[in-house]
């Protein structure tokens, strides 16, 4: 018998069922999700991903990180999302007029992990108003990007895994 309403189990809806014999309830897959610019390619999503994300300044980094959140899905909407939140009223950031700007010099698969890619940057970091970066060289990052191809063929960073 149901706890109180007087049926048995088998006369139930099969959603009740399997929600007491699983403990999960099913639901509707969630939509898909869009971003805002997809390319038409993963190495141009890769491309334009990685040149806003390397280059901004103390006042246009909390954008920069809005932007590319819109521009992308899952882990790396998530990522970008934080980085917006904690760079908006760094105050650090600001008084120091910190600024990075770099080249994308190489996007490449990951031999055996199909939509992952190896993007390497070089990349200076400056700051107008304090001594703190003065004579630091230019650093080469690697980094680790995931895309997903959306509806309609476009393509978005899914995950954006910096290594160095």
């Amino acid at each position: 018998m149901c706890g109180g309403c007087g049926h048995s189990a088998r006369s139930r809806p099969s959603a009740v069922a399997q929600a007491d014999s699983t403990h999960e309830y099913p639901s509707k897959a969630p939509p898909a999700e869009t971003a805002a610019g997809a390319a038409a390619s993963p190495v141009r999503a890769i491309r334009a991903f990685t040149f806003a994300y390397i280059n901004w300044t103390a006042l246009t980094v909390a954008g920069r990180m809005r932007l590319l959140a819109a521009a992308s899905v899952g882990q790396a909407r998530a990522a970008m999302t934080l980085a917006a939140a904690e760079t908006a009223d760094d105050y650090e950031l600001r008084r120091g007029g910190i600024a990075n700007s770099g080249a994308v010099e190489a996007v490449t698969p990951l031999p055996g992990h199909p939509n992952q890619y190896v993007v390497v940057t070089r990349e200076s970091t400056t700051a107008s108003n304090t001594n703190a970066y003065q004579g630091l060289r230019p650093a080469w990052r690697i980094t680790l990007a995931t895309v997903q191809e959306l509806p309609g063929g476009r393509w978005a960073l899914s995950d954006w895994q910096p290594e160095s």
